[in-house]
């Protein structure tokens, strides 16, 4: 997993510090890293524009731009006049070198975004609207310096956003860039090295980006196993029996040995076990997915084995007394169930869209209220807290964008609680095998719930 952070300019600082570097030498590996994405992506003899604004993101473009003549057809397109110190600078440096400046944005092979960067407050006004616009529509490759245009640092984003192929981000990861809305202009986010490397540059951090290492497979490595050996998932099936199903059929494809479905009035798939009463070899629950009334064993059920809840239990007035009282917890919400569950539980009186502009920061302070419980919060990138730490994972896809989806995942953790995984393993797994099974799938919009889950087994 790899680091990410709010602010960079502690950061900047501390390199300039500790490696007696400058302001000035950043910028221009800043320079350097995005010349060797351009290397990459181009061919020699590209035509590239860069569009600078005022400010130091400016300075980059103009600083870019000298490195770049020779090798491609470099242009500058200034949106803004120079007005920091460093702007000013380099941008009389690029003047010196003679770079091209257009009076319009035109086709070209490489657009290059260095117009507000991270110092962007308030609305983007209507002409710079009309600038970012051009870009979109004119950069057959559209790369942002920095962050996208638009994109605030906060993980809000303005009405008109630049929609970057690719973002380099300078020096480490922002968590800007993971916000759902963000998902939707980034593009591939790639890191550029100011001088120093990232081991040197990074210090630790509470927010993590996942990778596909941090998914660890239930594997069978012992050849001498029996069934017991696995765990016993038991799914409550409430009065929307179908969820519970497809949770039990979830977990019993992702490694547990045996899984039970406790209810009545449903016809159980052959793999699984049904049953009226509470297995008294049980590892784990998975509870809430189309549950409706609350079961009245539900205390015997959250005390004896870990659980996974989800769906219709963060409607339920009684969730702040079990999140009080009960540890080996993950809660699986989507963001409407979280907003309840804020609201149940005292935390917040908020709506959807509250949460979605902080949605970070308001997960964690929920997280250290709770510490002993792992919360993920399904969205466009999902979000899994434990304690004041966040890990981010950003391989989800829009085919998961379909009921039972979610039925899957709590089935996938609950099977890897039965198999002995704590809750935050649990989770950040389930999560990870949800998303690359999704990936799996060649349809952006045919994916099921039954398919997604023959993916997952064969994930490697």
């Amino acid at each position: 997993m790899q680091n990410v952070y709010k602010n960079l300019e502690i950061l900047d600082k501390r390199a300039i510090e500790k490696y007696l570097l400058s302001g000035e030498i950043l910028m221009e590996n800043a320079a350097a890293a995005l010349h060797t994405l351009i290397t990459k992506l181009s061919h020699r003899g590209s035509v590239v524009i860069i569009v600078c604004g005022g400010g130091d993101n400016g300075a980059d473009g103009y600083a870019l731009s000298r490195r770049l003549v020779g090798e491609f057809h470099t242009k500058l397109f200034i949106a803004k006049e120079p007005k920091s110190k460093m702007c000013l600078i380099q941008h009389q440096r690029a003047m010196e070198a003679q770079i091209e400046v257009v009076k319009k944005i035109y086709p070209c092979d490489i657009i290059i975004d260095c117009l507000f960067g991270t110092g962007l407050v308030g609305e983007v006004l209507s002409d710079y609207q009309k600038i970012i616009t051009s870009m979109n529509r004119l950069g057959r490759i559209k790369i942002a310096c920095d962050i996208p245009s638009g994109l605030f640092a906060d993980g809000r984003a303005s009405e008109v956003v630049f929609e970057a192929d690719w973002t380099l981000s300078m020096g480490a990861l922002k968590t800007a860039f993971f916000s759902d809305r963000a998902k939707e202009c980034v593009g591939q986010v790639v890191v550029g090295d100011l001088g120093v490397s990232r081991e040197l540059y990074e210090v630790s951090s509470n927010t993590h980006l996942l990778e596909k290492s941090d998914m660890h497979l239930p594997i069978r490595h012992r050849a001498n196993v029996h069934k017991g050996d696995f765990g016993h998932l038991c799914v409550y099936a409430g009065e929307h029996s179908g969820a519970a199903l497809l949770a039990g059929m979830a977990a019993y494809g992702f490694g547990a040995g045996l899984v039970s479905v406790l209810g009545e009035g449903f016809v159980k798939p052959i793999e699984l076990m049904a049953t009226q009463s509470i297995p008294k070899n049980v590892s784990a629950f998975a509870l809430g997915m189309g549950m409706g009334a609350v079961p009245c064993d539900l205390d015997k059920m959250l005390a004896c084995a870990p659980c996974v809840l989800d769906a219709d239990l963060f409607y339920y007035e009684g969730i702040k007394g079990i999140l009080e009282s009960y540890e080996n917890l993950v809660l699986t919400p989507h963001p409407k169930e979280f907003v309840s569950l804020l609201s149940l539980t005292g935390f917040a009186q908020i709506d959807v869209l509250e949460l979605l502009n902080d949605k970070m920061e308001i997960l964690r302070a929920f997280g250290m209220k709770y510490p002993h419980i792992t919360t993920l919060l399904k969205g466009a990138n999902t979000l899994i807290s434990q304690n004041d730490k966040i890990y981010i994972n950003h391989f989800g896809t829009p085919n998961l964008a379909k009921g039972g989806s979610g039925d899957v995942l709590a089935g996938l953790i609950g099977a890897l609680l039965a198999q002995g995984y704590g809750g935050l393993k649990a989770s950040i797994t389930a999560s990870l095998a949800h998303s690359f099974g999704a990936r799996m799938e060649k349809s952006s919009y045919g994916l099921t719930p039954l398919k997604l889950i023959e993916n997952i087994k064969n994930i490697v």
